[in-house]
């Protein structure tokens, strides 16, 4: 549940609602934030199920909704990290195909690899010491092995070959399809040269998949969260970052197709009944339609001039930190599950339980952003003495983050 980016977009003539003296784009911090809250409600549910503590008397649907969206929340990741890292190279290149290589792979690193090696330390020091619920079963792979699948990013396959990891390590399928996918995209740039082909190739992700999800294979798994499943989801937020720096939306327009991709993602995470009964899911199409409709805001947000929205600020913050937090939930809801269960196992204090688990989440992964994965990231990209970008259309402030 793929890696977020900085959705720090704004600039003189492209730049939305970004917050006072941070030029971050709040819209798209408020989808990201929305996508971490229902992937930890998700992780907590599968271990204190809403409908059996306070949720008793909701509505199947409400439960539904609430507790099991997570999966949502993963492709809104995966079409906000294709808009914010092509616009990054927009930004940085002037063009797609003056991407450099070199750089691009520099700048992924610096972002991706300090949080990702040391969340595999501290994940092999737990299973070395026989910690519950972060110990590697035999029956599904050893420990160097679960090292090499994420490392080489295809924690996805071994899953679908051998079983699920523990919690810590499961969520790691996600990074394996954005980071396999951003190995290709800057050789994508720079084959197809020009804007019409590179368009034309990554719609070739969008039309294979849905039937990725649904006839390419049968294990089930695999049609969920291998490559061809997912990178759609990216393709989609890389095509809308194109078009939206090659085109400035009059604000009638941008409203309405704000509003059409507002409409999109509430169809397709908030009726999800109905989309099963017509049969969209059966064929695929509900991850198209809500990443669509992800990439429709995000380019509405990215072209907008309204001042944010303080009501919104709590899952803005959740949205800032969205790789740190993704990465370290485990941690913190098995350590309060643990501890709550210690102090107040009455059910009655299930809805407290799931607000502490929610904030401490956010709280753990803010401090391990600013204290450790962000000041590495700076240091190597200061280090690697990457060129400084040229002025474009769209611009991001100078520290703008690579993230899943």
């Amino acid at each position: 549940m793929p890696r977020s980016h900085s959705s720090s977009l704004a600039s003189v003539t492209a730049g939305n609602s970004p917050s006072p003296n941070s030029g971050r784009v709040d819209g798209i911090d408020v989808l990201r934030g929305l996508s971490i809250l229902v992937v930890v409600i998700l992780h907590i549910n599968l271990r204190l199920r809403i409908a059996k503590t306070f949720g008793q008397h909701w509505p199947a649907f409400v439960v539904s909704d609430i507790g099991w969206n997570g999966r949502n929340g993963v492709i809104i990741f995966f079409a906000i990290s294709g808009f914010l890292i092509t616009t990054m190279c927009l930004r940085r290149w002037n063009s797609l195909e003056n991407i450099s290589l070199r750089q691009f792979y520099k700048l992924r690193f610096a972002r991706i690899a300090p949080m990702l090696l040391a969340l595999l330390a501290v994940l092999s020091v737990l299973h070395l010491s026989g910690v519950p619920y972060f110990t590697v079963r035999p029956q599904v792979s050893t420990l160097p092995r679960a090292l090499f699948a994420a490392l080489t990013f295809h924690v996805n396959w071994l899953e679908a070959q051998h079983g699920y990891l523990p919690a810590n390590w499961d969520v790691l399928w996600s990074l394996s399809n954005e980071e396999v996918f951003y190995i290709a995209f800057p050789l994508l740039c720079l084959l197809t040269r020009r804007r019409p082909a590179l368009i034309a190739t990554l719609s070739v992700f969008v039309v294979i998949g849905p039937f990725a999800r649904t006839v390419l294979s049968r294990n089930p798994m695999w049609q969920e969260n291998g490559y061809l499943s997912c990178m759609d989801a990216i393709a989609i937020g890389c095509i809308a970052a194109i078009l939206s720096g090659a085109i400035r939306l009059r604000s009638q327009i941008r409203l309405g197709l704000l509003w059409t991709g507002a409409a999109l993602a509430v169809f397709t995470t908030m009726f999800k009944t109905f989309v099963s009964q017509v049969g969209i899911d059966r064929a695929g199409m509900d991850v198209t339609l809500l990443s669509l409709g992800v990439a429709l805001m995000c380019m509405c947000f990215a072209q907008e001039n309204r001042p944010g929205r303080m009501e919104w600020a709590w899952l803005r913050w959740f949205g800032r930190n969205s790789y740190e937090v993704y990465l370290t939930h485990m941690m913190v809801i098995f350590s309060v599950l643990a501890i709550m269960h210690r102090l107040v196992p009455d059910s009655r204090w299930a809805a407290a339980s799931y607000i502490v688990m929610i904030f401490a989440s956010g709280a753990f992964g803010t401090l391990i952003a600013r204290y450790f994965s962000e000041p590495l990231n700076r240091y190597f990209r200061r280090t690697s003495a990457a060129a400084r970008p040229k002025p474009a259309a769209i611009e991001l402030p100078r520290g703008e983050r690579l993230s899943p």
